[in-house]
């Protein structure tokens, strides 16, 4: 009995962090407007969450079973994430707008390997530096401390973008691996 428990909890284990996983990637195509993907692993996430689902509504009171359901949650999330930052690359556009710095900033971004479109503004209190940068998602953090290194109250913000085609960031993408 307790043998078949430890069993039944390390499938659930498995199939639970399945679900999730399975899950992650059906978001990424939903994002993507990958329809088919999308509703192909919808059914499949369905499938496994109903028969994990049943198994732990069978012995509510056992919490083995319980703790296994919890713990594939968090197993499945971690490897989705995981698989979503190894499988796909997602880039953002970094904007950053401030009356103190501006140019310094894009100087400091461009040593950095980012390239920085740099313009020229009016905002409600005078002159600004207006910048752009777009890039890979995982070098957020490293552009982010650039900009506040040099000016902490800079006002910044970051947009996914679904598509990009030529320029810049493509031709010099290798130097960030």
């Amino acid at each position: 009995m307790w043998l078949e428990s430890l069993a039944l909890a390390g499938l659930i284990v498995v199939l639970r962090g399945l679900n999730h996983t399975v899950s992650t990637v059906k978001m990424l195509a939903i994002v993507r407007h990958r329809k088919t993907i999308a509703a192909a692993l919808s059914a499949l996430e369905a499938l496994i969450f109903a028969f994990v689902f049943s198994q732990v509504l069978a012995d509510t009171g056992n919490y083995i079973i319980l703790l296994a359901y919890c713990l594939g949650g968090s197993l499945g999330t971690f490897i989705g994430m995981t698989l979503e930052e190894n499988l796909t690359k997602s880039f953002v556009s970094l904007n950053v707008i401030t009356n103190n710095g501006g140019h310094d900033i894009a100087v400091a971004l461009r040593g950095a390997g980012f390239g920085v479109t740099e313009m020229q503004g009016e905002g409600r209190d005078g002159k600004v530096t207006m910048l752009r940068s777009i890039f890979e998602l995982k070098l957020v953090p490293k552009a982010m401390e650039t900009v506040l290194k040099i000016n902490p109250k800079a006002f910044t913000a970051l947009e996914e973008e679904r598509s990009i085609h030529a320029g810049w960031v493509l031709k010099h993408r290798r130097r960030w691996r």
